[in-house]
Formats: C-alpha cells, structure tokens, sequence
C-alpha cells in the first residue's frame, strides 16, 4: 500500500507531495496528520531551507478534505476508527499546521499545482508564497455547496491576496477560477507547461535555498507579521529584522563573496 503522503529531503530542500492520485489526492485524517508533523519537522529542521508541495499524478494538486473520511468525523456523522482518525479530532494543533494558521513557518513554501486545487487544498495554497501551475489548473472554494464553509484560512487569506469580488464569486457563489485568471488576478506566480513543472519548482527552490537563511526567514516573517499593520509598525518589525540578520556570520560572507568573486557558503548563523 502506498504512503498517502510523501515528505522527502533533498540537500537544503524538502519535498511534500500529496499522494492519492486515486482520490484526487484528497486528504484523508492520516494524510492531514501527517502533513502537520512534516510542517513541524521542516520548522525546526535546519537543514532545510525551501519546502515544495504538489500532488501526484495529473489529475489534481488536492481536491480537499477527503468527503468520505475527513469532513464527516468533524460533523459527527462518522465515528473515529483508526489513530489518525482519532488524532485528526483530538489535537488541534494538527489543523495549526496544516493550515500554517497559528502555526509560525518561515521557511519559503513553493507550490506546483499540477492540476486542479480545490477546498482545503486551496486553503492550504494560500499559505504557500510562490506558485506555480500547470495550464489545466483550476482553483476553487465550493464548501458552501456543500452546506459548510473554507475553515483553514480562506476567509482571512483569498480576499488579501486577490480582489475582493474575485475572492467573493469564488465563495458565495461557487464560481471555479481558471490559471490565465489566477494569473491575472496574481493569485500565481506564473503557469508552466505540465513537463517542466516539477523541474521549474525546484529550480525555484533551490534559488531560495542558495540564499542566506537567516534574511529569508526573517524576510518571510516580517512581510508575513507586517500585513494588515499599519506602515510604522510593519518599519519597526522590518528593524527588529535588520538588527537579526546584521548579527549573523552570513551577513558578513555575503559581502565578503561578492569581493572575492566567488559564491557565498552560507552557514545559517
């Protein structure tokens, strides 16, 4: 039987891959679970530097919360069989960071959607911060023709990162959106042709990962922390970065490289 989810290590940069293409890699209570405890590795792993996530397959990137076995032991209309059903209940840091709602992870996630990215996978995107799709890409928010609601982060996140009435139409009125308009709407990075996807995400990956830690980190936390805040605000967490990163070693190899004509080694400290 294969493992509904995949966590690799490459070098500096970790790969999660949502893995049941038969189910249009829906997520089931183990892979939820086990989704959380990769996020919870790779946030106190410092090895790694650059996270991707995709699916397999070509079918689906993840079509959500599996209507079978996940959404119904929350609305109590199935029962808790297994561990991880019971797991998926029980703690409630498991949807902490799944959902990186609560959850601090400063590590730059790289998304390549290989399909359509629906539900909770579509909250789960809006945590990531650069993506890339393939052409036949969809996005879609249709929990409410389901008679619920996006609870992992959609609500707070899709209104910040694309127009108010494109976010609403995804919503209330369950209105899929394509790539060229995910596109438009910046919702993407850019789309790639599905034979060069994988590859052009860890061509991206590894850009962040030849960087120095320690100022990607804390770029991604203090943009992170500064929306929503007013301007001076966002320059006193911007300071609180700077007096971080100018204590590292790094910030002194950095400059020193570029001198010498040479590429940087990075320690992370």
């Amino acid at each position: 039987m294969n493992t509904p989810f995949l966590f690799e290590r490459d070098g500096h940069v970790a790969t999660l891959t949502f893995n049941r293409p038969e189910r249009r890699n829906a997520m089931s209570p183990e892979v939820i679970c086990r989704l959380a405890d990769a996020m919870a590795d790779i946030a106190e792993d410092g090895s790694i530097r650059a996270v991707i996530l995709t699916g397999a397959g070509d079918k689906a990137f993840c079509s959500g919360g599996d209507l079978e076995l996940s959404l119904p032991l929350l609305s109590g209309a199935r029962a808790p069989e297994t561990e991880w059903d019971h797991r998926f209940l029980d703690d409630p840091s498991v949807h902490a960071r799944t959902a990186l709602r609560g959850f601090e992870m400063n590590k730059p996630i790289v998304a390549a959607i290989n399909g359509p990215c629906m539900a909770g996978g579509m909250e789960i995107l809006l945590a990531t911060d650069i993506r890339l799709a393939v052409p036949f890409a969809t996005f879609a928010l249709p929990e409410a023709a389901r008679g619920v609601i996006p609870f992992a982060g959609a609500l707070a996140r899709l209104p910040r990162q694309i127009p108010y009435t494109a976010a609403m139409e995804m919503m209330v009125a369950n209105v899929p959106m394509d790539a060229e308009t995910a596109l438009r709407h910046g919702l993407i990075n850019r789309i790639v042709p599905p034979e060069d996807l994988q590859a052009a995400a860890r061509g991206m990956a590894e850009r962040i990962a030849a960087n120095a830690p320690v100022s990607v980190r804390q770029i991604k936390k203090t943009v992170v922390e500064s929306i929503g805040r007013p301007l001076e605000e966002g320059f006193v967490l911007e300071d609180r970065a700077k007096a971080i990163v100018m204590e590292t070693d790094d910030a002194r190899e950095g400059p020193r490289a570029f001198m010498e004509k040479r590429a940087p080694d990075y320690k992370g400290s």
